[in-house]
């Protein structure tokens, strides 16, 4: 089969499309003929070999992966042949596996065990299966398990037109959260309006603060930051009294002032989508899938590229401007 591979640690251009051996279906395993693959900021991470998970080299990267069922092993009775599914880290973990068990999805096909898949509803397009993973588990966990949000409170999702905080409005607002979201671009507040925002505002403009502060009467309950090294101490400033800034993303040290935190009584709380339990990485996925089956969630797909072009794709996904899921099709 075709595979991306990288031989060593580095940037994208470490990353060779090259022919390797099918995956085998052990027991308990199921094959996935690959039909899109999602890309993440931590498959650049990983890349690095800085990263809190580094695999075994050489591997194939890649955490989720949508595709239709082409071999079952010994003991699979949730899956036949011919089956639409997704598979994704945030399942769980497995500790027998130093990486968790989660690359390898950037290939035309992928061995997962049966336990770390869900059926893909037949109305949700592979591309969509793709997006789930990463992105809609880490936003259910910063929402829920490490936010602690509940309907009637505002959450300001600090960067919301990107693959997690897309997926954090869908699930703000089917919890019945007022939901404000913030983005660089004309273009993705648009995406964040039709979402169902109940504001947005443009991160990149002078007094936005002030409007979420003004909107949500005084500042809102949480807030969900992308991007903590640049604007962590605005949201320590913004967020209510007793509030909770949860942290899905860094990519730098910042300087804070700890009497805000002190004279406010906050929460700072970060994720790692990693630390989840498997009883916790289950629960979220079956809402997940239920939501994806009723409708109220719906994956936004904003960049597909081919296989062949993982190196740009890593270069693609962290832009500016995000919109959106990044997907390779297979």
């Amino acid at each position: 089969m075709k595979a991306i591979r990288a031989h060593k640690f580095g940037g994208p251009d470490n990353l060779k499309l090259e022919v390797i051996d099918d995956p085998v279906a052990g027991p308990g395993d199921v094959v996935i003929d690959v039909k899109a693959a999602g890309v993440n900021p931590s498959d650049v991470y990983m890349l690095s070999g800085n990263y809190a998970l580094v695999p075994a080299l050489p591997y194939v990267p890649g955490y989720d992966a949508a595709g239709i069922v082409s071999a079952v092993g010994d003991g699979v009775g949730d899956f036949a042949v011919g089956d639409r599914v997704l598979t994704c880290p945030g399942i769980g973990k497995q500790d027998d596996k130093p990486d968790l068990g989660i690359t390898g999805c950037f290939a035309e096909k992928v061995a997962r065990k049966a336990a770390d898949i869900r059926a893909l509803p037949d109305h949700v397009s592979f591309g969509q299966g793709a997006a789930i993973g990463v992105p809609y588990v880490t936003a259910h966990h910063a929402l829920f398990l490490r936010g602690a949000g509940k309907a009637g409170e505002t959450v300001f999702i600090h960067g919301a037109s990107g693959a997690v905080g897309t997926a954090a409005i869908q699930l703000a607002k089917r919890a019945g959260l007022t939901v404000i979201g913030s983005a660089g671009s004309e273009r993705g507040l648009a995406l964040v309006r039709e979402l169902g925002a109940d504001l947005a505002v443009n991160h990149t403009s002078d007094g936005y603060v002030e409007e979420v502060r003004e909107a949500s009467a005084g500042g809102p309950q949480m807030i969900i930051e992308m991007l903590a090294n640049v604007n962590l101490a605005a949201d320590l400033d913004l967020v209510a009294k007793y509030g909770r800034v949860v942290i899905i993303g860094a990519r730098a040290e910042t300087s804070i002032n700890p009497r805000v935190m002190m004279m406010k009584e906050l929460d700072v709380r970060g994720l790692a989508l990693f630390n989840a339990t498997r009883a916790q990485g289950e629960a979220i996925m079956d809402d997940l899938i239920a939501g994806l089956a009723d409708g109220s969630l719906s994956p936004i797909i904003g960049t597909e590229m081919p296989l062949e072009d993982a190196a740009a794709a890593y270069a693609r996904v962290m832009d500016k401007g995000a919109y959106g899921k990044l997907v390779l099709t297979v």
